[in-house]
């Protein structure tokens, strides 16, 4: 049995439709709010089994853990939660995970964290996926952490977050700093195929794994082959990072999600990039480009309406 922490969200639907696929027994840990709303056909033949609860509720995990020989650890608050969120939700939730999975006998725990992520980092993101990392590499269980540039996917939270903010300025877009910070980007499908592989690689145990794409791309290259694939041409104009934070808190204040959050920002404030060849190296597989994967969907989706959608959907609960 394996079981998925965050299995909704924009990384767990797409690993357990894999596993699923693949005919392996899955478990999800979810909250109430979030077992209303399953991204998979419940009355399908092969599902997966459904835990109601949360990360800190102890009873609940080990209802959870019970019986489980790997997590895949996924729950995360970064695209919609502050500093606190983080700290409860990731760093707290991991510790009681981890605890509760000791007592268990669970075998093995696989995180997804963040290039970058470091526990001294000047950046909240980065330092709690770092806290995050220390605590599994200390905890006891055999494990595996695969460190990631950024995912993006048909309903990701990053270009598509772009796509949205361009389409409601047909005049300019806002660039935090020069947009000369150099990005990473993999494709979900790689990610999903690169959790499958560390299930069965004897070499990812105890092994902290960096993978990304093919390419490496700096946020303005990436801002122009936006534009260039969903044909919205923007005035690229630069603003300092700290008046970027500011107006940011603003508008968090306004509306009850925004598209650009302080954990988006951080993504943004230092080079995210790892060896070219390790998914190669480590998986034997060859990532997609990321304009080839781009041109696959963006152009096809509304912008403008998916950004209202967003912008008036209620914010997650927090734990």
């Amino acid at each position: 049995m394996i079981l998925i922490t965050g299995a909704t969200g924009f990384i767990g639907r797409h690993v357990v439709k894999q596993l699923l696929a693949d005919g392996l027994p899955v478990r999800c840990l979810l909250t109430e709010t979030r077992a209303r709303h399953l991204p998979w056909d419940s009355d399908a033949e092969h599902v997966p089994e459904v835990i109601i609860g949360d990360l800190l509720d102890d009873e609940v995990v080990f209802r959870a853990v019970t019986g489980v020989h790997t997590i895949i650890h996924l729950e995360s608050a970064m695209w919609w939660g502050r500093e606190r969120n983080l700290e409860r939700i990731e760093l707290s939730g991991t510790r009681n995970l981890i605890s509760v999975a000791r007592s268990a006998r669970v075998g093995r725990i696989i995180y997804i964290s963040h290039l970058g992520a470091a526990p001294s980092s000047a950046y909240v993101l980065h330092r709690i996926k770092g806290q995050v990392e220390e605590v599994i590499r200390n905890s006891g269980l055999a494990y595996t952490i695969l460190r990631s540039g950024i995912v993006f996917g048909e309903d990701d939270a990053f270009i598509n977050h772009i796509a949205m903010m361009l389409s409601s300025n047909p005049i300019f877009y806002l660039m935090p700093g020069q947009g000369e910070i150099a990005l990473h980007p993999i494709y979900i499908a790689d990610l999903v195929k690169c959790v499958k592989l560390c299930l069965e690689s004897i070499n990812a145990v105890d092994n902290t794994i960096e993978v990304a794409g093919i390419e490496f791309i700096t946020f303005e290259d990436l801002l122009l082959t936006i534009m260039r694939v969903t044909r919205m041409p923007r005035l690229i104009i630069p603003v300092p990072p700290y008046l970027m934070r500011f107006l940011t808190g603003i508008y968090s204040r306004i509306f009850r999600r925004t598209l650009m959050s302080p954990q988006w920002l951080d993504i943004l404030a230092t080079n995210r990039t790892t060896s070219l060849g390790n998914v190669y190296d480590h998986f034997g597989f060859r990532p997609r480009r990321i304009e080839d994967t781009l041109l696959t969907y963006l152009p096809e989706k509304n912008h403008l309406i998916d950004r209202i959608r967003y912008t008036f959907r209620r914010r997650p609960r927090e734990i």
